[in-house]
């Protein structure tokens, strides 16, 4: 099965400059646990809830300054990607070598992101073909 299949491809993203706030926001819209993070268009990392509960776990600020921080100060850059035509076995392997929970989905072409995958959209394919 390829990751093309499975991934969702209507990707909610936030900007390097963006507040915390607004990529909390995002994330408790959609009910997900991992945002993208472009600049200016390029993919350059990724935030997930892991990151904000260990900036807040280390960072004296009250709340209401944290959620004024840059979303490039918190965000996670050692990316793993993978492109729509990798085989999901790849993406499976990566979340597990690297203990994540999402990797984002680029055209192989031109770096540009074009969906995630998530542990969730793993678990559900896994579930619709038992």
């Amino acid at each position: 099965m390829l990751v093309g299949e499975v991934m969702t491809d209507n990707v909610r993203f936030v900007e390097v400059d963006d507040p915390l706030r607004e990529a909390l926001a995002a994330m408790h819209d959609l009910d997900v646990r991992h945002v993208p993070v472009l600049d200016e268009g390029e993919l350059v990392g990724i935030l997930s809830d892991r990151d904000l509960r260990a900036y807040e776990a280390a960072s004296d600020q009250p709340e209401s300054e944290r959620m004024e921080v840059r979303v490039a100060e918190v965000m996670n850059t050692d990316l793993q990607v993978v492109g729509p035509e990798a085989e999901l076995v790849e993406v499976i392997d990566l979340m597990l070598e690297h203990r994540v929970g999402a990797v984002p989905v680029v055209d192989p072409s031109t770096r540009d992101l074009v969906g995630i995958v998530s542990y969730i959209d793993v678990l559900a394919e896994a579930r619709r073909t038992l």
